[in-house]
């Protein structure tokens, strides 16, 4: 009075299995064995196996990372995906979920900059730096350069003068100007601001009188002089001198005498 379990209809273990009892004794009931053709380890007593392997069963993404089997048939390993927040996809491995800040649109750096991105890792953002190409040492990070000098900013213009860069680009070096408050207007370099007295006009000595000044600095004034061409020995400073010798004043007349120059 043997029964044998494996030849019941329906039959007990499903497809793909291979059926086993082996005790067909009567009182020896539910004892058979369903084993997985494709994989000899998987074996179920009294029932079906599970001829399945969910490969995101041992956890095989990282972490936030979310994993499919699309097949979990066990003649189809291998081809599990793990997904990272950010969309990144790999297929029958672990996600690195990279992010490349420097691939972003738009671009994070400014024009004529170098983005860098040392550490990709999901984990790792906002550590790119942007670097001036023409200026590498002018780095910023998690964000554009300033790759723009003001030459103005390291005052090189002198006391009481106004600095003017037109062009801060790094590549337009040594175009500022300084202006005087009297005009003078130097460029690439601070403004001397000199102030000729001799050069005004009026002119400040008298016809047939030579005009020096010898410091025209902005805070040297009035002390140019006029000198008599006909008599270099008469000196007058800071206004016209007076060519003229009156004899008279040597007094070379006697006590109770006019004197006249004529």
């Amino acid at each position: 009075c043997e029964i044998d379990e494996c030849a019941k209809t329906p039959a007990p273990c499903g497809t793909g299995q291979t059926c086993n009892d082996p005790n067909k004794a009567k009182n020896k009931q539910h004892d058979f064995t369903c084993t997985c053709v494709a994989d000899n380890s998987i074996v179920q007593t009294d029932g079906p196996a599970r001829c399945v392997k969910d490969e995101c069963d041992a956890k095989p993404c990282g972490t936030g990372q979310t994993c499919n089997d699309p097949d979990t048939g066990l003649k189809s390993m291998n081809d599990f995906t793990c997904t990272c927040t950010n969309g990144v996809v790999a297929t029958g491995t672990s996600a690195t979920c990279e992010i490349d800040e420097c691939a972003k649109t738009p671009a994070p750096c400014g024009t004529g900059q170098t983005c860098n991105d040392p550490n990709k890792a999901k984990t790792s953002q906002h550590d790119f730096t942007c670097t001036c190409d023409a200026d590498m040492s002018i780095v910023q990070t998690d964000g554009p350069a300033r790759c723009v000098k003001d030459e103005c900013d390291a005052t090189p213009c002198g006391t009481g003068q106004t600095c003017n860069d037109p062009d801060t680009g790094l590549k337009s070096m040594n175009d500022f100007t300084c202006t005087c408050t009297n005009g003078v207007v130097a460029t690439g370099t601070s403004a001397t601001c000199e102030i000729d007295e001799c050069a005004k006009t009026p002119a400040p000595c008298g016809t047939g009188q030579t005009c020096n000044d010898p410091n025209k600095a902005k805070n040297s004034q009035h002390d140019f002089t006029c000198t008599c061409d006909a008599n270099t020995s008469i000196v007058k400073v800071d206004g016209p001198a007076r060519c003229v010798k009156d004899e008279c004043d040597a007094k070379p007349c006697g006590t109770g005498q006019t004197c006249k120059d004529l």
